[in-house]
């Protein structure tokens, strides 16, 4: 009887050395091989959309899409791959987005040499892979929710508008912006003005400031 094949992971980072140390950990199980690695969202997808992988590792936040841009769209487009987080937050926000967006798991970077190979496991045999200080997040959320009568709070924003404030609080004009998403410049200043309007920020400064503390950017 042959050994079924091992699991075919993309693993996106945008910092080389952590992306070679995630490897050493994944490579060195033999059911597990990296078979691409990305250093931004948007690479991410292209990779993810040539290789086909069963599993994306993917960092929160990383140039161009952030970790969680890109799990959104590859929930959407490839549903048959599995999604993990990785990242250095322990935040209660990003791992209530993670699960919203279609993670499986949420692996903290501090802890990934003890967890990320049990998380990949688990998360291929169609479990959850929590960390302890999410599960008591995720069971406090759910009682205070249920205690009045609530359901999750949706996003402030659209995806569409998160996107383009990362690229705006990146330092991108709004034409640089109109042709990355193919849009016009016009539909660029409109979303501006509704994210601005959403958010209660005043400019560009405020909008970046936001953007370092919801994890779109790093500071």
């Amino acid at each position: 009887m042959t050994d079924p094949a091992p699991t075919r992971i993309l693993l996106a980072d945008d910092h080389a050395l952590v992306r070679r140390g995630v490897r050493l950990i994944l490579d060195g199980e033999p059911d597990l091989t990296v078979v691409a690695e990305a250093a931004d969202g948007s690479e991410a997808l292209d990779q993810a959309r040539e290789h086909r992988p069963d599993l994306a590792i993917l960092d929160i936040a990383m140039p161009r899409r952030t970790g969680l841009q890109a799990a959104r769209e590859l929930s959407r487009d490839l549903p048959e791959t599995r999604i993990l987080i990785l990242t250095m937050y322990d935040n209660e926000q990003f791992f209530f987005e993670a699960l919203a967006a279609g993670a499986s798991g949420y692996v903290l970077k501090s802890v990934a040499d003890r967890d990320l190979v049990e998380a990949c496991h688990a998360t291929m045999r169609g479990e959850p892979f929590l960390y302890p200080g999410a599960v008591n997040a995720l069971i406090h959320k759910y009682l205070d929710l249920a205690r009045e009568g609530r359901t999750l709070p949706a996003k402030a924003i659209t995806d569409r508008e998160e996107e383009i404030l990362k690229l705006v609080a990146e330092g991108h004009t709004s034409q640089q912006i109109a042709g990355l998403l193919v849009i016009s410049p016009k539909t660029v200043e409109r979303h501006r003005a509704n994210i601005l309007a959403k958010l209660g920020l005043k400019d560009r400064l405020e909008l970046t400031r936001y953007a370092i503390r919801v994890g779109l950017i790093e500071p």
